[in-house]
């Protein structure tokens, strides 16, 4: 019978880039996994700086090319959302690559404020406030302008929100505006909550914003958010159009306004047989702008982005090893890991999501159908189909297995939280961050140990 490795590569296009098999193992970008897991043992994640840094390049160039096919003369910027990820690595890799920043919560802004003393960033750095914003949220943002920060632009979610900063403020402030869009025919609400009315964006301006330009408060930025993201789709495509002819509207009457500020991010490779033209959408972007901007009479404006998911996804891994095989039935067969579908990748759980999925070792072994299934009592802590087909592979081996879920660096440590209590008291696993020095050395540094059972227990309060 053919082996695993054979089987992958009848079935999908590999090898593919970041992946590499070499002597029955796999490499992660050149990592040996295995070395990996025999230095810091299992469940590991583990995250690959240098893949954050060039993911953003590549974003650059996307737009870059398409501004230059389509002679686009506004600039374009890369922001980095901080809810994808907050820690302290990912937020000074994406400085050091050059990403400015979109924040979304009061506690962003003590962060931005500790990345400055460390000299992680300078003063001068354009930072976007979005979301809906409660006092401490809106407090910290004045405090923040108070403090020197001279490129803080709040992008206000609701008419009400700009009283808190006129009131506050004694400097001049740039504002932005959230638009309000459709959300998509499937989905529970007609209307993002979040965002003012496309319909009264004209009118706010025109009995409130203008009035208050000769204090200083600018409306400098028109902000568009989709939950899906930035899809070839007929539903992007048309709530994007409505958005560029929202701004060409207030830009004729607002001569400030300069910023189209596009949400909702670019898809990350999710899968094997992931199929996305980034430059065929990133150029559409700019060729529709560039037309309804021309249809309008006005001129083009600056672009910014706010790549999250994207940035970050495909540089972590997340690896268990194989506890136990369980034959259910005729048909259903398991493989028993040492770790937590859902407390460890909540988003596989919570909302279907898929991730790589690929054995680490064992890769000249036969293959066979599997469900991976994870330690807690729950009967949803399970993963059992990609997103490309209904069935999961694995070698067929009694030897050790290992597995990695691969491009899990958004959102999963975020949902599932570093520290604490978790479902069925399962702890967090070891969390090794992999840079390269300037000589291409890599270097490897432990952020936190797997948690251990005294530090639950005071957390339930069984020790002093």
């Amino acid at each position: 019978m053919q082996s695993y490795h054979d089987f992958l590569m009848q079935s999908v296009d590999f090898p593919q880039d970041g992946f590499q098999v070499n002597d029955d193992e796999l490499h992660f970008h050149g990592i040996n996994l295995m070395e990996l897991l025999e230095t810091y043992g299992s469940p590991l994640r583990f995250t690959y700086l240098p893949l954050i840094s060039k993911k953003i390049k590549e974003a650059r160039l996307y737009f870059q090319k398409a501004m230059l096919k389509y002679d686009y003369r506004g600039k374009y910027t890369y922001c980095y959302c901080t809810k994808s990820s907050h820690f302290k690595h990912i937020l000074v890799e994406t400085l050091e690559a050059g990403a400015q920043i979109e924040t979304s919560s009061a506690l962003d802004i003590p962060i931005i404020a500790s990345l400055e003393r460390s000299g992680n960033l300078k003063k001068d750095i354009l930072v976007l406030c979005n979301g809906f914003k409660n006092y401490q949220y809106k407090q910290n943002i004045v405090d923040l302008i108070h403090d020197g920060f001279t490129n803080v632009i709040p992008i206000l979610d609701n008419k009400e929100e700009f009283n808190f900063y006129y009131n506050e403020l004694d400097i001049p402030c740039n504002l932005g505006l959230r638009v309000a869009t459709e959300e998509m025919p499937d989905f529970e609400f007609y209307t993002s909550r979040l965002g003012i009315r496309e319909d009264e964006i004209i009118e706010f301006y025109n009995h409130k914003l203008k009035d208050v330009e000769v204090d200083g408060y600018k409306v400098k930025l028109l902000h568009f958010f989709v939950h899906s993201g930035i899809q070839d789709t007929p539903y992007f495509w048309n709530e994007f159009e409505k958005f560029v002819n929202l701004y060409c509207k207030l830009k004729k009457i607002n001569p400030h306004l300069d910023m189209l500020d596009i949400g909702g991010g670019l898809p990350f490779r999710n899968s094997l047989v992931f199929e996305y033209d980034y430059d065929y959408v990133i150029g559409e972007v700019v060729r529709i702008v560039k037309q309804i901007c021309a249809e309008h009479g006005v001129h083009e404006p600056d672009l910014l982005t706010e790549f999250g998911s994207y940035t970050v996804s495909e540089s972590s891994g997340t690896i268990f090893k194989v506890l136990g095989r369980k034959q259910q039935n005729d048909r259903e067969k398991w493989l028993m890991i040492n770790g937590s579908i859902i407390t460890m990748l909540p988003d596989i759980w919570a909302i279907n999501k898929r991730f790589v999925l690929l054995p680490i070792n064992n890769w000249d072994a036969e293959y066979e159908k599997v469900n991976i299934g994870g330690m807690t009592c729950d009967s949803d802590d399970y993963y059992n189909q990609e997103a490309h087909v209904d069935s999961i592979f694995m070698p067929k081996t009694r030897k050790q297995q290992y597995i990695g879920f691969f491009h899990t660096g958004a959102y999963q440590e975020v949902l599932s939280g570093v520290g604490g209590i978790h479902h069925c008291l399962m702890p967090d696993p070891k969390h090794v961050i992999i840079g390269v020095n300037p000589d291409g050395t890599r270097t490897y540094k432990v952020i936190h140990e797997e948690q251990i059972s005294q530090q639950v227990l005071r957390i339930l309060g069984y020790k002093d």
